[in-house]
């Protein structure tokens, strides 16, 4: 898994480094049940601090992406090739909302009222 973070990007690191996960799983790089690097090695290989990598695997491990087992290491959660472009979506869509001037609970209140 080749993973590369963009230092033009203004979002946290944490967020840059869970971005590129959720990449790599929904373009195949990482499959269902595959196990990922320790974090330690994923903080070398990007450059940044190994608390950094660990807080973007807890937000995928709160996303569904990732599976957190004591013993097998941080694996690749069944189905999460689709959660992870669903997520990535619906970021964009509340990050396009803001950009407009709309709230998280607009949002949350025009998706209420699709049918």
């Amino acid at each position: 898994m080749l993973l590369k973070l963009n230092v033009s990007d203004s979002r946290p690191l944490h967020e840059q480094v869970a971005g590129a996960i959720r990449r790599a799983v929904a373009e195949g790089e990482c499959a269902p049940g595959d196990r990922l690097p320790p974090a330690r090695e994923l903080s070398q290989a990007l450059g940044v601090n190994t608390n950094t990598v660990l807080r973007g695997l807890r937000t995928l491990r709160d996303e569904g992406v990732l599976e957190f087992r004591r013993g097998r290491g941080v694996t690749v959660a069944a189905g999460a090739d689709r959660r992870s472009d669903l997520v990535d979506l619906v970021r964009a869509l509340v990050e396009e909302a803001a950009r407009r001037g709309y709230s998280k609970a607009d949002v949350i209140k025009a998706i209420e009222g699709v049918s």
